[in-house]
This record gives structure tokens, sequence and C-alpha cells, in this order.
């Protein structure tokens, strides 16, 4: 697993394993970015489905539930296609966006 740390924001991603070793991964290192907003980069499963992406909703909504955001990166799929909980953008740029657009909501009680 790698991290990319930006400031106050963190971006996970890794490189040849599956989603669920990638999960695990995840939630055996989500104590050391727990404090950050993460981005959670998944441009290398490029065979990602709907029900893939809804293997975050736990993470996410515990995340977010601390004040922070949690924005998955992904083209395989469509924001459409995911629930509302989840934050789904096709780009690590459109990540960083979302999350300081949620920054200035958080800021001003939104």
């Amino acid at each position: 697993m790698i991290f990319d740390k930006e400031g106050n924001t963190t971006i996970v991603f890794q490189e040849d394993i599956s989603l669920a070793g990638f999960l695990k991964n995840l939630n055996q290192a989500y104590d050391k970015i727990k404090h950050d907003h993460l981005v959670i980069n998944l441009f290398s499963f490029s065979k990602l489905s709907a029900n893939d992406v809804l293997e975050f909703l736990d993470l996410s909504n515990i995340h977010k539930a601390k004040k922070k955001s949690f924005v998955l990166v992904s083209n395989a799929i469509s924001f459409e296609e995911i629930p509302d909980e989840l934050t789904l953008v096709p780009t690590v740029q459109e990540a960083k966006d979302v999350i300081e657009m949620e920054e200035i909501e958080r800021d001003l009680d939104l």
C-alpha cells in the first residue's frame, strides 16, 4: 500500500493486488491515516463494478462521521451507479476539489 501525503490529505493506492487485499490492507493501515482526508485511488483496478465500490461504504461512513472527507477515484464506473453516501470522482484532481469544497462546507457548518 502506498500513501502520498499532501497537507491534511492522504492519497492511498496499491498496485498488483486484488480488491479484497486492498481493502484488508486499507483497514489495517487505517489508524495511521484516520486523521487525514482520504483519497482512495482505484485506477489499478480496471475491472471495477458498483458492487466492488460498495465494499468501501462502511469505512467511508466511519471516516465521514469524524468530519473527514473520503473520496474514491475511478473512471471504470459512473458515480450514478453508486449510493449517494459514497463519493466517487474520475480524477485525483477532482477528488482534491471535492475535499476543498467539503472543508468549506464544514467550516460554514452546512
